[in-house]
């Protein structure tokens, strides 16, 4: 949620809620009750104002009674399936939530404090979630089963995968470790002051960023603005051409990202797409033993990575992959592969006097088009290419060929996401029956 820019409007909104729902009689006297369980005129007002805080558009009174309602089931559930959350807990998930708006838990309570919403409301707003969220994973856990096709299916153009928003940006990906995340945290806030140029950010890239990307400056190409990180998503979505992002913490660096356009995007188009596809070649042109070879090859490999196998100990050059895109393919490459799926084979090109055994190794609408270069320059360093001594004689982190927002979201990634959404589903249909064996009063 906007929270950043959607807060001074809330506040203007907030300052005639006195009348809104503390006019009603006495705060604190129920307004609903949920299994004898009240829920007071107070709560009320204050998850109002949070909500209102939140954005929340259409009816808010509404909606907070409803949320109130779903928590109280949500903490009885879980409570009843032995559920229990530590304090710990709780403060880590108030900080991912504050996080989300690139704030501290501190922070985003003195926000939430001017519009009269107290700590404690928060607090129960969260531990509601984790409880639900803890008891989701618990009863329904098990049952949810993906193969890896379905995150194959999910990461494929026909879903759609990488329709929608494209961003053009600069990123800086600061690794660090949890004895030296205030360290990090420092050099980010200093770099951040100083780098509002291109050039500035280019530097600061080449210096401190462990991601391919700095050997560019950062740059990368247009990708969807959903291979971003939620919390970075949300702060890119707020800027403008130019701007440089505060730090955001992530789960094991800090980015900071500088926006050099966007557009609404739309359906996936031929120039999104990049094409990832090996070509081994075979002595022989078309003769029998050729295509004898090519047989017995495709019995061995399922995917292009089995190729290296394959061509371990042979000249330089006989294996070849590349990733392009799908407009700058070579002609006849592009006719082969256009018919074929993943991991499919041809055979009908030959080179000189050589049979080329093209396969098909992916085709992504979720990387930059400079992904390839990219990652050429990260297996570069880590097969001990020299590293230059940059800004003040430091040496730049190692490189991380994953470290970088231009290559999409991994299989992972995708895992964890299908999973949650079906855990989410069955959540949903769990809270609905709730609802409806509860005993729900309006006094």
């Amino acid at each position: 949620m906007r929270f950043t820019s959607l807060l001074p409007a809330a506040l203007v909104a907030l300052s005639a809620l006195g009348t809104t729902v503390q006019a009603q009689g006495n705060r604190f006297a129920p307004v609903v009750t949920v299994n004898n369980r009240a829920i007071t005129g107070y709560e009320l007002d204050q998850r109002v104002r949070f909500l209102k805080i939140l954005g929340a558009p259409g009816d808010v009174v509404a909606q907070a009674k409803e949320a109130l309602i779903e928590d109280r089931l949500r903490i009885d559930a879980a409570e009843a399936a032995g559920i229990r959350l530590s304090d710990q807990q709780v403060a880590a998930g108030m900080e991912e939530f504050a996080g989300r708006a690139n704030l501290s838990t501190e922070q985003f309570l003195q926000i939430v404090a001017q519009a009269g919403v107290e700590p404690e409301t928060f607090r129960d707003f969260v531990r509601a979630g984790l409880a639900w969220r803890e008891l989701a994973r618990a009863k329904f856990g098990p049952k949810v089963s993906l193969s890896n096709a379905d995150v194959d299916r999910a990461l494929s153009i026909p879903a759609g995968r990488g329709a929608g928003p494209r961003v053009l940006i600069s990123e800086i990906l600061i690794p660090y470790s949890p004895g030296s995340l205030t360290e990090k945290q420092m050099l980010a806030d200093d770099l951040v002051a100083r780098i509002g140029s291109e050039g500035a950010f280019a530097a600061a890239a080449r210096a401190h960023s462990a991601a391919p990307s700095r050997s560019q400056g950062g740059q990368i190409g247009w990708i969807p603005v959903t291979n971003l990180p939620p919390q970075v998503r949300q702060i890119v979505g707020q800027m403008h051409a130019g701007q440089v992002s505060p730090p955001i913490q992530l789960g094991n660096a800090i980015a900071i990202v500088r926006l050099r356009g966007a557009n609404q995007g739309g359906d996936i188009k031929p120039g999104d797409i990049t094409v990832d596809f090996a070509q081994f070649l075979i002595p022989g042109g078309r003769s029998a033993e050729a295509l004898a070879e090519a047989a017995r090859i495709r019995g061995e490999v399922d995917t292009c990575d089995d190729l290296y196998r394959v061509a371990k100990g042979l000249p330089e050059g006989q294996l070849t992959r590349e990733t392009l895109p799908q407009t700058r393919l070579p002609g006849d490459i592009a006719r082969e592969l256009a018919p074929m799926d993943d991991n499919e084979v041809s055979t009908g090109l030959t080179r000189g006097n050589a049979l080329v055994f093209l396969m098909l190794c992916k085709r992504s609408a979720t990387e930059a088009l400079d992904a390839a270069k990219l990652t050429a320059a990260a297996k570069a360093e880590s097969a001990g290419a020299a590293v230059a001594v940059t800004e003040n004689g430091a040496t730049p982190p190692a490189i991380d060929p994953d470290m970088t927002f231009a290559i999409g979201p991994t299989p992972a990634q995708v895992r964890d996401e299908l999973t949650n959404q079906r855990l989410g589903q069955l959540a949903e249909s769990y809270m609905q029956d709730l609802k409806a064996n509860a005993i729900i009063r309006t006094p």
